[in-house]
């Protein structure tokens, strides 16, 4: 065996425990780029590839060979990093490529992608999806630089087409000044841009679940303008999670539909005017727990099947941005406005959730935000200064239409339940402002220094001044050290934070144990984080990063009634530790990657909300710091992609040690490994172009895991993770 090829072999059984044969390669496609590491490197999305050692390959069309668009998205990335940069913090990059590459690629939604990072835990579509470094959502979402305010139901990772995706980057740690409000992990995308002459693809996608999907994507440029638009339509049987172990879930059926459009306009070689445009309409049927036993009688009615409710929710979206950028050699600008609609409502089964529940509820969320965001970035001589700008103001609607029963004197419930109206409607503001320099030192170390003001003016008004800084150290090539610490200040989601009346609900079923409803208060933290990024050999590359975090009101969500909704609470102090270990090996053909990381949030001392508890949890949690319940110990992630004998093969790999669970969050779930498959071919052409076929497993081992059981704070039902399923698409371009 040549020393190439067992090279490949030690690196992939080293990394991932799997083992691809070699082979022929597959016509001259780009390949995955998977980087780590902070993000003070110079980058570029073309891999590394070893010439010499590669086979010869056959000629490509231009439609089949992406090189000219992954250029131009290398114009937008650099333009971006100069003003927007990631100095000091840690970055996880996927390219087009590469999200192509894991198993179910460009049919896999943006939290199954972001698995793959490091510090990404799993988790329920009603726990939020997945969490950054134990936390609850706080995750930021911007396109092409530009910050997407927060949904009603969430974050955004269920609302984006993947299909429109250029590159996505998740950034974590000691973040610059230029990142406020939601600093979790910022969600970093690049939008896909055009090919070279005008076309696209359509796709059919299908297979277990009753799953079925068509998606598009079209691109064009000429002169001083370009367009690209994408998107799909999905339906399947499992749109959330399966409430049993089974491999099909009871009345869990989804109809999805997305798109996605960018245009741009360059006014002249400096100056460019853009437009993005998104579109999501959500249906879901809420799944069903079979089994449950009737609690209540409405109207003297006291069986049903749990089995057959009929709970439904329906979740949109809807945003715009406009921007102006502006790159010469010294200076690069950007002034935007984003729109951003947002509404969800649930539809409950009436005599259903009112015997199981006592309580039938009627939840609509809307969100209507509007702002401004500036920013720019100056080079002078060593220093770069930078500063910017963001105003937005919400017009939230939360308005929960409730049936109830009454109590009578000695506590008991009636048969007839009566009507409880709770509406809230607000208008609400957010403001910051950051001033920073990137100081390069020497030509070795890098310092980025900044401050930041933010200001809310919603359910609290509250305000704070928060420094940032960091250092960057390459003491020789291929080694990366960095530094950082910065204060935070994360105001809740506003239609999250809304309060509830407690008086509506007095002598009903709904009454609360603890009748205290406290407002949901900003989180305040201090974050350190230290890492070191080593290239060990010209293939392999890792990392090690340590972070700690102190809060103060802690920011929390849960789902606390029927409705796949959040309400946000408050903990007095909490902390959050952890370590992340990562690897990545690239030579020619050949990717492999390797994620671990150990993490522990715990809090203490409910300060808002805390009619939602009981009275036995409030007084645990006043004297105990306890897990908050979507803290996992450990998350691994783990893949591989190879070509063999014109055949792309890729294999994906989660891992996870149990979410919490039990009373106050003292027990957690059991470990779980998820392990994908996916294979994809060029079988010909059609009217001289490719037509590639794929073929997915999802779950291969069959694992009936769980994430949820039902117990713990802010958690209303079990869920499970998907069972095995077998998926087959075609797609063509044109």
């Amino acid at each position: 065996m040549s020393p190439f090829r067992l090279r490949r072999l030690l690196a992939l059984a080293a990394i991932v425990g799997v083992v691809v044969p070699n082979g022929p390669a597959f016509a001259q496609r780009a390949l995955p780029t998977i980087e780590v590491g902070a993000a003070h490197r110079q980058r570029t999305t073309a891999p590394r590839r070893d010439v010499a050692a590669m086979p010869r390959q056959a000629p490509v069309s231009p439609q089949a060979a992406p090189a000219p668009s992954e250029s131009t998205a290398d114009k937008q990335t650099a333009r971006l990093d100069r003003l927007l940069p990631k100095t000091g913090a840690n970055v996880y990059r996927l390219d087009r490529s590469a999200i192509e590459s894991l198993p179910q690629g460009n049919q896999a939604t943006l939290d199954q992608i972001l698995l793959q990072s490091p510090g990404v835990t799993q988790d329920s579509a009603a726990g939020g999806n997945f969490h950054v470094r134990n936390e609850h959502g706080n995750v930021q979402y911007r396109v092409n630089g530009i910050l997407l305010p927060d949904g009603v139901s969430g974050g955004f990772s269920q609302v984006m087409d993947t299909g429109f995706i250029g590159s996505v980057s998740l950034i974590t740690g000691a973040l610059p000044a230029q990142y406020g409000l939601r600093t979790a992990g910022v969600v970093d995308i690049v939008s896909r841009p055009p090919p070279p002459t005008p076309g696209g693809n359509v796709s059919i996608y299908g297979g277990s679940h009753a799953t079925g999907q068509s998606a598009f994507d079209y691109g064009a440029q000429g002169g001083r303008w370009e367009a690209f638009a994408s998107g799909r339509l999905t339906m399947n049987n499992l749109g959330l999670q399966n409430t049993t172990p089974g491999h099909e879930a009871l009345h869990d059926r989804t109809r999805q539909g997305r798109f996605f459009g960018f245009a741009s306009y360059a006014i002249d070689e400096s100056t460019k005017l853009s437009f993005i445009t998104g579109t999501s309409v959500v249906g879901y049927q809420i799944p069903n727990n079979p089994g449950q036993p009737p609690q209540f009688a409405p109207y003297g009615v006291n069986w049903f099947d749990s089995g057959k409710l009929n709970e439904n929710q329906v979740e949109r979206t809807y945003y715009n941005v406009l921007a102006l950028s502006k790159s010469t050699a010294e200076l690069d600008a950007q002034i935007s406005y984003f729109s951003r609609y947002s509404a969800v409502h649930y539809v409950p089964d009436a005599i259903g959730d009112l015997i199981f529940n006592g309580v039938a509820s009627d939840v609509y969320r809307a969100g209507l935000v509007n702002g401004l965001q500036g920013d720019a970035a100056y080079r002078l001589g060593d220093h770069t200064l930078r500063g910017g700008f963001t105003v937005s103001g919400e017009q939230t609607k939360v308005i929960n239409s409730s049936l109830v029963f009454p109590l009578d004197a000695d506590g008991n419930p009636g048969n007839t339940p009566i009507g409880a109206y709770d509406p809230n409607i607000k208008l609400g503001w957010l403001a910051g402002v950051y001033a920073q320099d990137e100081w390069k030192l020497t030509d070795n170390l890098t310092l980025n220094a900044g401050l930041r003001f933010d200001q809310m003016w919603q359910f609290v008004t509250a305000n704070q001044l928060s420094p940032r800084a960091s250092l960057v150290f390459k003491p020789v090539e291929g080694t990366e050290f960095h530094v950082g610490y910065a204060r935070y200040f994360t105001p809740p989601a506003q239609a999250l934070a809304a309060p509830t009346n407690l008086a509506v609900y007095a002598n009903t079923t709904q009454q609360a144990e603890i009748p205290l409803s406290s407002p949901v208060r900003p989180e305040r933290a201090h974050y350190i984080d230290v890492g070191v990024t080593q290239r060990l050999t010209p293939q392999l590359e890792a990392g090690v990063d340590f972070y700690y975090k102190r809060a103060r009101n802690l920011l929390d969500d849960g789902q606390f009634g029927q409705a796949y909704v959040q309400t946000a609470f408050n903990y007095a102090r909490a902390y959050n530790t952890g370590v992340e270990l990562k690897a990545l090996f690239r030579d020619g053909d050949f990717r492999a990657y390797a994620n671990l990381a150990w993490a522990r949030q715990r809090a203490t001392q409910v300060t808002s909300n805390q009619f939602l508890f009981g009275s036995d949890e409030i007084d645990y949690i006043s004297g105990h710091y306890i897990y908050t319940d979507h803290a996992q110990t450990l998350s691994g992630s783990a893949g591989a992609s190879y070509v063999f004998w014109g055949t792309r093969g890729s294999v994906s790999m989660i891992y996870g040690s149990g979410l919490r669970s039990g009373f106050a969050n003292t027990t957690h779930a059991s470990p779980y490994t998820q392990l994908n498959l996916g294979l994809a071919r060029e079988i010909g052409t059609v009217f001289d172009r490719p037509l590639t076929l794929r073929f997915d497993i999802v779950n291969l081992l069959d694992h009936a895991y769980q994430l949820r059981d039902g117990s713990g704070i802010g958690v209303f039902a079990p869920q499970y993770g998907p069972r095995r399923g077998f998926f087959v698409g075609l797609k063509q371009a044109f």
